[in-house]
């Protein structure tokens, strides 16, 4: 490694991170360096310990050891709000939305804090007019502006994720945690919000948890695959599929079928 790497500055960066529930340990000295930008996708078998490295990041599980790092400080042990703040937000597998509110105030409610509108009551939202122009940018840009007005209760599921999708953006944050984003969706949903998501994450870092491979190497440009609580391989889509360890860890046939629906 060169000085000027030891020197680099990564979006998010995992050292040696470790955590344990009791006597068993599930992340076994994960290490990982994204840089700005990329989309990265984190792939593995059920019960590599893909959703707990999610909890380690994002605050809701703290570490038993080691460190994650976001813009090169230290977030490991801080609370989901306060990562949040410092430029982190996280969407969930189960969709997280207000659903008897409209799509407007939805995304709304995200908008507000980003803009140091802390506690503010209702009669006065309606003046606050940097919120409500941020808003609207948001809808247009999430492609719901037909159902500003609709209850959340109300959208289709591919809406209300793409719902999510604008409220996870909402506060500005640089780095976004998508966990299986497409999961549930048709295939003509899921390209739809494949090109969804490639839109509202330009100029962001993305880390997804995704199932389906031809989504993961149709969106990532890195592709982290978790085996037993250690990351066994980070690289690009193409060295990925061309790895052995992976395929016989993890992939098997999922890559060739991904790389021949790929041709």
């Amino acid at each position: 490694m060169s000085a000027g790497e030891k020197d680099m500055t990564y979006a998010l960066e995992l050292k040696d991170l470790r955590k344990s529930f009791g006597k068993t340990e599930i992340i076994r000295g994960a290490q990982l360096a994204v840089n700005a930008g990329e989309r990265i996708a984190i792939i593995g078998p059920n019960g590599a310990g893909k959703s707990t490295l999610f909890n380690l990041i994002s605050g809701r599980l703290v570490p038993t050891s080691g460190e994650v790092l976001l813009n090169g400080q230290r977030i490991d042990g801080k609370k989901p709000f306060e990562i949040n703040r410092l430029g982190l937000s996280r969407s969930f597998q189960i969709t997280n939305i207000f659903p008897k509110l409209s799509v407007f105030e939805n995304l709304r409610c995200g908008v507000l804090w980003s803009l140091g509108y802390k506690y503010t009551f209702l009669r006065f939202l309606s003046k606050l007019d940097d919120a409500n122009e941020r808003t609207e940018q948001l809808i247009r840009q999430v492609g719901l502006e037909r159902k500003r007005d609709v209850l959340a209760v109300n959208l289709t599921y591919a809406e209300q994720r793409a719902l999510e999708i604008g409220v996870t953006i909402a506060g500005g944050a640089s780095v976004i945690l998508l966990d299986e984003p497409t999961a549930g969706m048709s295939k003509t949903e899921t390209a739809h919000f494949i090109a969804l998501i490639k839109q509202v994450t330009v100029g962001r870092t993305l880390l997804t948890v995704e199932h389906d491979m031809g989504v993961v190497f149709g969106l990532a440009d890195k592709i982290a695959v978790v085996v037993y609580g250690e990351v066994i391989a980070f690289d690009t889509p193409a060295a990925v599929r061309a790895n052995p360890r992976v395929q016989e860890a993890y992939l098997g046939s999922s890559v060739a079928d991904a790389q021949g629906a790929g041709h």
